[in-house]
């Protein structure tokens, strides 16, 4: 139970696994709320009340809100909630469900969507990608009025200098609080000046040569995107030993991020009918960026989905499942969405249907996979990584 000057707030993450003990809010998310209520932080001087009923319908917007604790405490003034999660975004929405809330006062985007032509209080939960800060800062930035209340909040370990530099330079001065139980916040005051330079995501680049089918062509990140600046080491290796397939089949790009593996799996195979799939609203606009810049999309369309990896999808519909699975997930490090992915593919793939994973040898996916799949074999290795190969019997 999260307690808020609110009242106590009934709170999980999503999906909900009674077995998982990560909380659904931290001490970062408690001390703005409190900041909004006027009440004292470690300094102890007394602070007016955020009045946020003065705020148009829609105009009070949370910003990268971890698991909808923010927004579910403000229900009440019917805010607008922007988020790169799928994961937060349905978190949302079972968090308000939960607690009597109605789902439809909270307006919720994505970080494509077009923000609230006016936002008379933001409050920004930092996120870990400063990128996907800044690009969110730009894109608001019209928004944002003189008399606009922008708080922002974050574990210390969270907010640096070029954090507050980021405030600073696309919205106003800026300054930052002392800390409270390791959460600081940032006060920033808007001056309606004009943003001196232009959003500068999303970034293109060329891949190298040696890497297959892909080599020489262009990849297209949006801001928060793993690797946005050059080919990861990891994906680097799966791309130069991807399965050497033909004919027609379905291929799924499994956690695709910037959509450079399944893009190469299309330029290696012209029959192939490609789903891209993420819980980032930013790496599925990436992956088809990336594939429209390599690919004729209107002669061979692909499919792109952001959710819960496979959750959902029909059974015993794909040929391969290619897959680089993260092992961190809203600042956790954990396996647990390596095994939902894992399970989730099995299901989607026909019999005789492979998955193809790559991580390093350390975290040791192959025992996951003879879980899952009740087999698995290594197709390439080297000192860091391996690429397993599991088969639906």
């Amino acid at each position: 139970m999260f307690s808020t000057p609110w009242g106590d707030v009934d709170l999980a993450r999503f999906p909900d696994n009674p077995r998982d003990q990560l909380r659904a809010w931290d001490a970062a998310d408690a001390y703005l709320l409190r900041r909004l209520a006027g009440r004292p932080g470690p300094e102890g001087t007394p602070v007016a009340p955020v009045d946020l009923a003065a705020a148009d319908d829609g105009a009070v917007v949370v910003l990268g809100d971890r698991w909808g604790a923010l927004t579910t405490a403000l229900a009440a003034y019917r805010p607008t909630q922007i988020t790169d999660s799928h994961l937060a975004r349905e978190a949302t929405r079972a968090n308000l469900v939960r607690n009597g809330a109605d789902p439809g006062a909270v307006r919720l985007l994505t970080t494509q969507d077009d923000p609230p032509a006016r936002v008379d209080v933001l409050l920004v939960r930092v996120p870990k990608s400063l990128a996907l800060l800044e690009d969110q800062l730009h894109r608001l930035a019209p928004s944002v009025h003189p008399g606009t209340t922008v708080l922002g909040t974050g574990m210390t370990t969270e907010i640096h200098n070029s954090t507050l530099g980021l405030f600073e330079r696309i919205l106003g001065p800026t300054r930052t609080s002392l800390a409270e139980k390791k959460a600081r916040l940032i006060f920033c005051t808007p001056d309606g000046r004009p943003v001196g330079a232009r959003n500068p995501w999303p970034h293109t680049y060329t891949l190298p040569d040696g890497i297959g089918a892909a080599s020489g062509h262009t990849v297209v990140n949006h801001a928060g995107v793993f690797c946005a600046e050059r080919l990861d080491v990891g994906t680097r290796f799966l791309l130069a030993h991807l399965p050497a397939r033909r004919g027609l089949e379905h291929v799924v790009d499994l956690g695709c991020g910037n959509g450079v593996v399944g893009t190469a799996a299309a330029l290696a195979n012209p029959d192939a009918r490609l789903t891209f799939v993420d819980e980032s609203y930013q790496a599925v606009a990436s992956a088809e960026a990336t594939y429209r810049a390599n690919i004729d999309a209107d002669a061979r369309p692909a499919a792109f989905t952001v959710g819960d990896g496979l959750a959902g999808f029909p059974a015993a519909s794909a040929d391969l499942v290619l897959n680089n699975p993260p092992f961190h997930s809203h600042q956790a490090t954990t396996d647990a969405v390596a095994w939902r992915m894992f399970t989730g593919a099995r299901a989607a793939l026909r019999p005789g249907g492979e998955m193809w994973v790559v991580g390093n040898r350390h975290l040791g996916y192959h025992v996951k996979l003879k879980r899952a799949f009740g087999n698995c074999e290594v197709a390439a290795s080297d000192r860091k990584f391996v690429v397993l190969r599991a088969t639906r019997r």
